[in-house]
Protein backbone atom coordinates (compact mmCIF):
# COMPACT_ATOMS: atom_id res chain seq x y z
CA UNK A 1 0.00 0.00 0.00
CA UNK A 2 1.43 3.39 -0.97
CA UNK A 3 2.04 6.11 1.59
CA UNK A 4 -0.66 8.27 -0.03
CA UNK A 5 -3.30 5.53 0.13
CA UNK A 6 -2.35 4.59 3.69
CA UNK A 7 -2.46 8.26 4.74
CA UNK A 8 -5.87 8.71 3.14
CA UNK A 9 -7.30 5.63 4.85
CA UNK A 10 -5.79 6.67 8.17
CA UNK A 11 -7.26 10.18 7.85
CA UNK A 12 -10.72 8.67 7.30
CA UNK A 13 -10.26 6.41 10.33
CA UNK A 14 -9.19 9.41 12.40
CA UNK A 15 -12.33 11.27 11.29
CA UNK A 16 -14.54 8.39 12.39
CA UNK A 17 -12.69 8.11 15.71
CA UNK A 18 -13.05 11.86 16.30
CA UNK A 19 -16.81 11.58 15.80
CA UNK A 20 -17.01 8.71 18.29
CA UNK A 21 -14.69 10.42 20.77
CA UNK A 22 -16.65 13.66 20.68
CA UNK A 23 -19.89 11.77 21.21
CA UNK A 24 -18.30 10.03 24.21
CA UNK A 25 -17.08 13.39 25.55
CA UNK A 26 -20.55 14.89 25.23
CA UNK A 27 -22.25 11.94 26.88
CA UNK A 28 -19.69 11.74 29.68
CA UNK A 29 -19.78 15.50 30.24
CA UNK A 30 -23.55 15.41 30.50
CA UNK A 31 -23.44 12.56 33.05
CA UNK A 32 -20.48 13.40 35.28
CA UNK A 33 -19.81 17.08 34.62
CA UNK A 34 -17.70 19.03 32.17
CA UNK A 35 -14.36 19.23 34.00
CA UNK A 36 -14.77 15.72 35.34
CA UNK A 37 -15.20 14.35 31.81
CA UNK A 38 -12.16 16.28 30.58
CA UNK A 39 -10.14 14.76 33.42
CA UNK A 40 -11.36 11.21 32.76
CA UNK A 41 -10.70 11.43 29.02
CA UNK A 42 -7.22 12.89 29.46
CA UNK A 43 -6.42 10.37 32.19
CA UNK A 44 -7.28 7.55 29.77
CA UNK A 45 -5.01 9.06 27.12
CA UNK A 46 -2.26 9.56 29.70
CA UNK A 47 -2.46 5.93 30.80
CA UNK A 48 -2.41 4.49 27.28
CA UNK A 49 0.44 6.71 26.08
CA UNK A 50 2.29 6.17 29.38
CA UNK A 51 2.15 2.39 29.01
CA UNK A 52 3.38 2.68 25.42
CA UNK A 53 6.30 4.90 26.50
CA UNK A 54 7.18 2.49 29.31
CA UNK A 55 7.21 -0.42 26.87
CA UNK A 56 9.32 1.45 24.31
CA UNK A 57 11.74 2.94 26.83
CA UNK A 58 10.47 6.49 26.55
CA UNK A 59 10.95 6.90 22.84
CA UNK A 60 12.13 10.39 21.99
CA UNK A 61 10.33 12.03 24.91
CA UNK A 62 13.40 13.97 26.00
CA UNK A 63 13.39 16.00 22.79
CA UNK A 64 10.43 18.05 24.04
CA UNK A 65 12.88 20.71 25.22
CA UNK A 66 13.81 21.50 21.61
CA UNK A 67 10.21 22.09 20.55
CA UNK A 68 8.89 25.66 20.19
CA UNK A 69 7.17 26.81 23.38
CA UNK A 70 3.76 27.23 21.76
CA UNK A 71 3.47 23.59 20.71
CA UNK A 72 3.55 22.65 24.39
CA UNK A 73 0.09 24.28 24.69
CA UNK A 74 -1.45 21.21 23.04
CA UNK A 75 -2.58 19.82 26.41
CA UNK A 76 -4.35 23.07 27.25
CA UNK A 77 -5.97 23.10 23.83
CA UNK A 78 -7.06 19.50 24.36
CA UNK A 79 -8.89 20.58 27.51
CA UNK A 80 -10.65 23.32 25.53
CA UNK A 81 -11.58 20.86 22.77
CA UNK A 82 -12.88 18.10 25.03
CA UNK A 83 -14.56 20.56 27.39
CA UNK A 84 -16.09 22.48 24.50
CA UNK A 85 -17.47 19.37 22.87
CA UNK A 86 -18.67 18.12 26.23
CA UNK A 87 -20.65 21.33 26.63
CA UNK A 88 -22.08 21.81 23.13
CA UNK A 89 -22.94 18.24 22.06
CA UNK A 90 -25.78 17.77 24.57
CA UNK A 91 -27.13 21.20 23.58
CA UNK A 92 -26.91 21.35 19.77
CA UNK A 93 -26.19 17.71 18.81
CA UNK A 94 -23.26 15.76 17.48
CA UNK A 95 -23.58 16.61 13.78
CA UNK A 96 -23.94 20.36 14.36
CA UNK A 97 -21.09 20.39 16.88
CA UNK A 98 -18.67 18.55 14.63
CA UNK A 99 -19.75 20.46 11.51
CA UNK A 100 -19.13 23.82 13.17
CA UNK A 101 -15.82 22.68 14.64
CA UNK A 102 -14.54 21.13 11.40
CA UNK A 103 -15.60 24.18 9.37
CA UNK A 104 -13.76 26.42 11.81
CA UNK A 105 -10.73 24.12 11.60
CA UNK A 106 -10.66 24.26 7.82
CA UNK A 107 -11.05 28.02 7.62
CA UNK A 108 -8.47 28.67 10.36
CA UNK A 109 -6.10 26.17 8.71
CA UNK A 110 -6.40 28.03 5.41
CA UNK A 111 -5.54 31.28 7.21
CA UNK A 112 -2.54 29.68 8.96
CA UNK A 113 -1.37 28.23 5.62
CA UNK A 114 -1.83 31.57 3.87
CA UNK A 115 0.44 33.39 6.31
CA UNK A 116 2.70 30.42 7.10
CA UNK A 117 2.49 31.04 10.84
CA UNK A 118 3.03 28.64 13.77
CA UNK A 119 5.02 26.26 11.58
CA UNK A 120 2.35 25.88 8.88
CA UNK A 121 3.52 25.45 5.31
CA UNK A 122 2.75 28.62 3.37
CA UNK A 123 0.00 28.05 0.82
CA UNK A 124 -1.74 31.22 -0.36
CA UNK A 125 -5.50 31.60 -0.31
CA UNK A 126 -6.48 31.64 -3.97
CA UNK A 127 -9.84 32.22 -5.63
CA UNK A 128 -10.60 28.47 -5.75
CA UNK A 129 -9.86 28.24 -2.00
CA UNK A 130 -12.14 31.19 -1.30
CA UNK A 131 -14.86 29.49 -3.33
CA UNK A 132 -14.28 26.28 -1.36
CA UNK A 133 -14.62 28.20 1.90
CA UNK A 134 -17.88 29.72 0.69
CA UNK A 135 -19.24 26.28 -0.26
CA UNK A 136 -18.11 25.02 3.15
CA UNK A 137 -20.01 27.84 4.87
CA UNK A 138 -23.16 27.07 2.88
CA UNK A 139 -22.84 23.37 3.73
CA UNK A 140 -22.31 24.24 7.39
CA UNK A 141 -25.42 26.40 7.41
CA UNK A 142 -27.48 23.64 5.76
CA UNK A 143 -26.39 21.09 8.38
CA UNK A 144 -26.69 23.33 11.44
CA UNK A 145 -29.92 25.20 10.66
Amino acid sequence: MSVAVFSTVLAVIVGVVIAAQTLFAGTLGHRVGLIESVFIIHLGGFLISGVYLLITGGGNLGAWRAAPWYVLCGGFLGVVIIGGYGYVIPRIGLASSITLAVSAQLIFSAILNHYGVLGAVQHPITLPRVMGILVLLVGTWLIVR
